[in-house]
């Protein structure tokens, strides 16, 4: 099995970002390839990634700034916006509303499902994954976590490490 693990670097006020800290103390194994995006608005980036890696399953983990929970996404919107004073805009215009998630991630009770992954770009990496396997009609199973800013990062990581055993043995 091929699994992608993808984070995001810093950004905003933030001069770091939790899950970039998580993925590269994540030990490297067979099949795993780990990513760390620049937190922006591009496509490419993420289309390229799939292209070039062809996993089996996506797993993105992403920052949130409130909150101490994870929290497992189950769908992004389409919907984006660089920040709260800017009116939201489609992502990919005529597109449906909304695409959920199809991995399925039960992790107990340290992740709680949540249905609002925001609109920046978090949200926008899942969109824009998720419409182009969709598109290609691509088998491939992806899910998204969010991480609390201020997580213990030792305990992501045991998170981080439950999470890729169970798609492992599910597979």
């Amino acid at each position: 099995m091929r699994l992608l693990v993808y984070g995001f670097g810093p950004y905003r006020e933030f001069p770091d970002n939790i899950t970039e800290k998580i993925l590269r103390k994540f030990p490297q194994r067979s099949g795993l390839k780990k990513i760390v995006f620049p937190v922006r608005f591009h496509k490419r980036q993420f289309i390229s990634a799939v292209k070039k890696h062809k996993p089996d399953v996506i797993l993105g983990l992403g920052q949130c700034s409130r909150g101490r929970r994870l929290r497992i996404e189950a769908q992004a919107i389409n919907r984006r916006r660089n920040n709260q004073d800017e009116k939201g805009r489609p992502i990919i215009a005529g597109e449906p509303p909304r695409l959920r998630t199809n991995l399925k991630l039960a992790l107990g009770a340290q992740g709680k499902s949540s249905n609002k992954a925001g609109d920046y770009v978090c949200n926008y990496s899942m969109f824009v994954i998720l419409d182009f396997l969709k598109r290609r009609r691509l088998p491939i199973r992806f899910g998204f976590i969010h991480i609390p800013q201020k997580y213990d990062d030792q305990k992501a990581m045991r998170f981080l490490e439950k999470a890729i055993g169970k798609i492992e043995a599910a597979t």
